[in-house]
């Protein structure tokens, strides 16, 4: 077994790996987002990358999703757990809550979505029912409520393409979908390592509001701050180093 965490916006870095290799692997699939820095932590091997690249240069479409779990395959990494900072769209999803989604709706277009394109071998089809792979989701819940804080376990993230926020119509339209949270990398993130047999799952923390929700609080500011989300990641950044430590734990 060897776990890959991979972060973004939410957790940027992960400083406690001991034993640090850094490299960059060629891929059949074109350049992957950065370097991947191989460690322990409590004697778990753990693949730690940024997918946006730890300057933060690569918006969530330009991200090569395909290199960046082609390598993690080469790395033998068996579990894949992706932190991501999201919007909430229903009311349990209020900013700095945890949540554990179990279902995706993607609304993502023109992002090279499966290595089944191109090629003279039979295509793959996977099943894709549950993206979410179910004990990854218990070890992810388990290590957030180690911390005494509550978990929401049954939610849909819907993917949008970024790198701008959404509009208050489209956020409409995802709620009446039955989108509970909004973020801009779960796919194709999850599809691809399902077809590269990699269990995958995503802890995701609420930094704001989405379009036009949060009842009299949304009506009062209009437009969402990124000052406050920025404060927020901030904040949750604290926490989710002493999380990927907890699910370390598990296993």
């Amino acid at each position: 077994m060897k776990l890959a965490i991979i972060g973004g916006s939410l957790l940027g870095e992960l400083q406690d790996l001991t034993g640090v290799t850094e490299e960059r692997i060629k891929t059949p699939f074109g350049q992957s987002s950065d370097t991947f820095v191989s460690g322990t932590i409590d004697d778990v091997e753990v693949v730690y990358f940024n997918r946006h690249g730890y300057s933060h240069h690569l918006a969530p479409h330009q991200i090569n999703y395909r290199a960046n779990m082609f390598v993690l395959k080469t790395l033998e990494v068996t579990d894949v757990i992706a932190v991501t900072a999201v919007g909430g769209i229903t009311e349990k999803m209020s900013p700095m809550t945890w949540v554990v989604p179990d279902q995706i709706i993607d609304y993502s277009y023109g992002r090279m979505q499966t290595y089944n394109d191109g090629n003279d071998n039979e295509v793959k089809h996977i099943d894709f029912s549950y993206p979410f792979e179910q004990s990854l989701r218990q070890k992810l819940q388990k290590a957030v409520e180690m911390e005494a804080i509550d978990c929401i376990t049954q939610a849909t993230y819907g993917v949008t393409q970024g790198p701008r926020l959404e509009t208050v119509a489209e956020i409409k339209r995802m709620h009446n979908d039955g989108c509970d949270i909004v973020g801009m990398t779960a796919m194709p993130e999850a599809a691809l390592a399902r077809e590269l047999d990699m269990n995958y799952a995503t802890l995701s923390l609420v930094v704001n509001w989405a379009a036009g929700k949060g009842g009299a609080e949304a009506l009062e500011s209009e437009i969402i701050s990124m000052d406050e989300i920025n404060q927020r990641i901030a904040e949750g950044n604290k926490l989710s180093e002493k999380l990927v430590h907890n699910i370390v734990s598990l296993y």
